[in-house]
């Protein structure tokens, strides 16, 4: 395992992008700091009477676009160095998918699974408190969401716990990923997920791109391993699948599962949730190690776990020809460079994983604007299609079959507009990332040309601030 830290990774790849952009050192370093860590140590009382102290940070890389946004984590991995790297790539992902944020990142010291959920709810409300008291949330200042270990449940706490401190108006735009019930969107829990499908089904119909890694366009038929069955990796792995792709393996920490012919997600997790495991599935060899998982045969691995797991320990081992990352920095910078002196296609964490933060970008508009998508236009839009093709049928003569009127004159519900801004915003990322590759062809990789559409777009801010000349 790298002992390089998660920040300087980010940061190194930062540097590489930097040299292709010709802005001055002062705007580069402002661009690449981190802008505040806010650390705090608090007492949870657990449920047997006794008193722990829980450790949690709250870290803003960048306050050029406000509010600035990213999730929480609660893992027991969690440190100032992890914030503060994703931190920075929530920086950059907001850029290159046009999202109108900052980039931040917060997380609780904790195994999730180690608390009941009166624990759970007390650690979180407390965790919030902290942040309010520091100005470290609101809906105008930083806009939390969930992260690994977290979920809606937890969103939920951290809202009513804000608004009962704030008493303002659109205290429900604090945070993203919430329940429907309490101001969540649509598309919101499998977005990410969506999102990671929408950018590798891009990548693969690209036939020069294919063909240079000696395969053929579109996803139809190609070979996947996913790592990480969590929220991100079954809706990458569900979407792909339903995508023509055949998912051949899947790892998670009690061991990896492979079966060259593939087989079905969906009655794989069934099989985990009734076994409490990937093993002994029905059809496919286990993998006791699950390191292994990543090293399987296939044209495409999906690493959507946590960061660093591809090192250049394992890199040269790496058999798959695509690398899509649906994690936050799962290739090392180290592994990174022999990946692509090995021809392997990274598609970048920077926008790929980017249909989480754009749909609670979706979530916070209609937070603030008080208004579900489609309620003004759906009925207005239902009956001008109606009376469209009426129309046709009255003056041309042609009749329609029976029900044809209804489906298409059908007007889109919100997680239909959630989906379409969602698959736009992905392909016109993956686009514009790689036409700046295309046009400095051979010497810069896709992670290199995301960094570059970032900083350029950061530093647009700046100089339209006032802030660098």
């Amino acid at each position: 395992m790298t002992n390089v830290p998660f920040f300087a990774q980010v940061n190194s790849h930062f540097d590489r992008a930097a040299k292709f952009t010709d802005h001055r050192p002062g705007l580069l370093r402002q661009i690449k700091t981190c802008n505040q860590v806010f650390h705090t140590t608090f007492p949870l009382q657990r449920d047997d009477g006794s008193i722990e102290s829980v450790e949690g940070w709250r870290a803003v890389h960048s306050s050029h676009k406000l509010p600035s946004k990213g999730g929480i984590r609660f893992t027991t991995k969690a440190s100032e160095d992890e914030v503060m790297a994703l931190a920075a790539l929530m920086t950059y992902k907001c850029a290159i998918v046009n999202v109108p944020f900052g980039g931040a990142k917060g997380a609780v010291k904790i195994d999730p699974h180690n608390y009941s959920e009166p624990e759970l709810e007390r650690l979180t409300r407390r965790y919030t408190f902290e942040l309010t008291q520091k100005r470290f949330i609101g809906p105008g200042i930083d806009v939390p969401a969930p992260d690994y270990g977290t979920g809606p449940r937890e969103m939920a706490w951290i809202a009513d716990t804000y608004e009962a401190v704030a008493h303002e108006l659109d205290a429900i735009g604090c945070v993203t990923g919430k329940p429907l019930a309490q101001g969540g969107i649509r598309g919101r829990v499998e977005a990410t997920g969506r999102g990671v499908f929408f950018g590798i089904r891009e990548a693969c119909d690209c036939a020069e791109d294919m063909k240079k890694l000696g395969l053929s366009p579109g996803l139809e038929g190609k070979t996947v391993v996913v790592q990480g069955l969590g929220n991100v990796g079954y809706h990458a792995a569900k979407f792909l699948q339903d995508g023509g792709a055949v998912i051949v393996g899947v790892t998670e920490y009690e061991g990896a599962v492979y079966n060259p012919k593939g087989f079905d997600i969906e009655a794989l997790v069934a099989h985990r949730e009734d076994s409490g495991s990937l093993l002994g599935f029905a059809g496919a060899q286990d993998l006791a190690a699950r390191e292994e998982g990543l090293e399987l045969e296939c044209d495409i691995l999906v690493p959507a776990a946590l960061e660093n797991q591809i090192t250049v320990e394992n890199a040269p081992r790496v058999k798959a020809k695509i690398i899509g990352e649906a994690a936050n920095g799962p290739v090392t910078s180290d592994a990174d460079k022999v990946l692509n002196e090995r021809g392997v296609m990274i598609i970048p964490d920077a926008f790929l994983n980017a249909g989480g933060v754009t749909v609670s970008y979706f979530e916070w508009v209609k937070n603030l604007s008080h208004l579900r998508f489609g309620r003004l236009g759906r009925r207005f839009d239902m009956r001008m299609r109606t009376t469209l093709l009426q129309t046709v049928e009255e003056h041309v003569g042609v009749e329609f079959p029976p029900g044809t009127i209804e489906d298409v004159a059908q007007g889109a519900q919100e997680e239909d507009l959630v989906n379409s801004g969602l698959e736009d915003t992905i392909i016109e990322a993956f686009n514009e990332v790689r036409d700046i590759k295309m046009r400095h062809d051979g010497q810069m990789d896709m992670r290199t040309a995301a960094f570059v559409c970032a900083i350029e777009k950061v530093a647009l801010t700046y100089r339209e601030r006032g802030i660098f000349p």
